[in-house]
């Protein structure tokens, strides 16, 4: 349980340091901004995205809530 709350920190603090490097320096680092418009250009990519998303939730979050012991 510890080992993936440090992994949650860790990925929080890397977007926070992209962020701001994204900000100061845009020639190296494109902003979040423009790196979602970019990806999100094609219907296909947010077709792509939503269906991603719903794993997650169907995996993470509904599968949590379902008792396999009744039925």
């Amino acid at each position: 349980m510890i080992v993936s709350a440090i992994g949650f920190v860790l990925c929080a603090g890397a977007i926070t340091v992209m962020g701001v490097l994204s900000q100061r320096d845009r020639d190296r680092l494109a902003p979040i901004g423009d790196l979602l418009d970019r990806v999100m250009a094609t219907r296909t990519a947010r077709v792509a995205i939503v269906v991603f998303w719903w794993w997650i939730g169907w995996h993470f979050l509904v599968a949590q809530t379902v008792d396999p012991t009744y039925g």
